[in-house]
Order: structure tokens, then sequence, then C-alpha cells
């Protein structure tokens, strides 16, 4: 393909693009890809390089904005480009007449390239169908064949797993839902043998019990034992464990409702010893009711007896 431009020519285009607007290199670049739509579009070594010259001839100038240099045509690069008038109307010309050459090229190329794939693709189409004989075609069904059998086992298989997993999930569900029970029976039971055993034993213990379950006045920080012991006796029938967790209903996450159990458990102690107040003695026979019933559901949790 020819040169675009001859000698020369892209110089005074130059000007002409900056007599029409300011302009920094990057829009110099596109504004030539548009007059040659889009066919021809010149590198950045092309550009630069000549504005640069131009520059330092003094028929250009150049202001920095945002960090780019914003390149302007000065009153020598106006006279020159007045002086070379009649050379610019020819150029002008030559860019169309260059457009059309260009196009007229890609077309050929595209066109020959087209030609070139459509032949070879007929020959391979003929090449393939001279070798497919009889034998090949046999073995080719034979393939086939081998290829539906193995999908088909492999869709069995994968159908069997999936019933097996359904049947395991069922299965887990099943046991979480029994764990669950478990749980919960067993939190209860222990809640109704701590309330029993905490009203036997009197004292704060006896008035924590009975506030936790509801089954005491709750008595003032600092009173004498007598007192607490008399508040104790005075209170009505403890509740059952099942009354306690009646308000805690079940989510059928068993891990989540043994949390929330725990968590009242912890919340109707706290209010009631902060309610009676605790002395030495009482807390060292909590501790010692509160170690008993961790180890009892410990053993419940770990599938123990």
């Amino acid at each position: 393909m020819p040169p675009v431009f001859a000698h020369g020519r892209l110089r005074l285009y130059l000007l002409k693009l900056l007599d029409e607007a300011p302009r920094h290199g990057y829009e110099v670049i596109r504004l030539l890809e548009e007059r040659f739509q889009g066919l021809y579009a010149p590198s950045a070594g092309t550009v630069y390089p000549r504005l640069a010259k131009l520059e330092a001839e003094g028929l250009v100038t150049y202001a920095t904005e945002g960090g780019r240099k914003v390149y302007s045509i000065t009153e020598a690069g106006r006279a020159e480009l007045a002086d070379r008038g009649g050379e610019l109307a020819d150029l002008e010309l030559e860019i169309r007449d260059s457009v059309s050459e260009l196009a007229a090229e890609i077309r050929a190329d595209v066109s020959g390239a087209a030609g070139d794939l459509r032949r070879e693709m007929r020959a391979a189409a003929s090449a393939s169908a001279a070798h497919v004989d009889d034998e090949s075609w046999s073995v080719a069904k034979e393939e086939f064949r081998k290829a539906k059998a193995e999908w088909k086992e492999q869709a069995r298989r994968a159908k069997d797993e999936s019933r097996r997993a359904r049947e395991e999930a069922q299965q887990a569900r099943r046991q979480a839902k029994e764990a669950q029970e478990r749980a919960r029976e067993e939190v209860q039971r222990i809640a109704g043998q701590l309330q029993e055993q905490f009203a036997k034993s009197g004292g704060v213990l006896g008035s924590l019990a009975g506030a936790w379950l509801g089954g005491s006045t709750p008595g003032t920080p600092g009173a004498s034992d007598t007192a607490k012991a008399s508040d104790s006796a005075a209170a009505p029938a403890p509740s059952s464990g099942a009354d306690w967790a009646r308000d805690v209903p079940a989510t059928g996450d068993a891990a989540r409702d043994l949390d929330r159990l725990l968590d009242r458990f912890r919340d109707d102690i706290r209010d009631a010893a902060r309610d009676h107040g605790v002395s030495p003695a009482q807390l060292s026979e909590a501790r010692a009711e509160l170690a008993a019933t961790a180890a009892r559901l410990a053993v419940v949790l770990r599938g123990g007896a």
C-alpha cells in the first residue's frame, strides 16, 4: 500500500487541524482517523515528533492543561498555511482518493480471503467424504452406542445417589428432632429437680429457685437468713420444669433451643440473686448444685444414659 501522506504533507495537515482549534496530540490522532473514515490512523510515534518539530520551528506553541500539552498554531504557522493554500487544496483531494483506494484494497483483501476460505472448506468436505466408508461408519455407530450406554449408566448412578442423599437427609432430620426433644425433656427434668433441691435447701438458694420458677416472693438484699427461709417457706408450691420452659417455644433447631433454655436459666437465676443477695455459704452450695447439673447435662448431650 502506498504512503497515505506524501513527503511534507502530514506536517501541512497538522497545521490545518491546529488552525481549526487548539488540540492535544491524542485528539489530532483521532481527527485524522475520522477524516480517513477509520481506514487509517497514524501512530503516536508519527504525530508527536512532528508536533515537537513544528513547535521548535515556532509554527505552533503549547500550553499544559491537566498534565497534557494542548497545541495551538502561531502567527508564523498561519502564514505558512496561507502560503501553501493551493497545496492544501490538493492535499484534501489526495485524502479523498486515499480513502477510496484504502477501501478498495480492504474490499479486495476481504473478498480474496473469503474466496480462499470457501475453497478450503469445500476441499476439506470433499476429503472427509472420500474417507468415509462402511467400516468407518460402523466404528462411528459403535462409539455412539457406547457413549449412549455410558451416559445412561451415569444418569442411573446419579439418580441412585440423589435418592440416597434424600433418605439420609430425612434420617438426619428425624435424629435431630429426636435429639432436640430428648435435650429439651432433660433440661426440663433437671430444672424441676433443681427447683425441688433448691426449695428444700432453704436460704438464698431456695429464694433463687422460687423466683426463677415462679415459686417465691422476692425479698430485699441484706435480709437475715431467717427472714429468707421464712419467705421460702411461705412461697407457693414450685412449678414444674415444663411450666418454666413453656414460654420458650421450640424453633426446630436443637442447638438453638438449648441455647435459649440456658439463657433463660442464667437470666432468671441472676435476677433472683440480684434481688435477694448471696452469702459465701450460699454461693458454695449453689456452686455444688450447678456442678452436678452441668455434669448430668454433659452426659445427656454426649448421648449417655
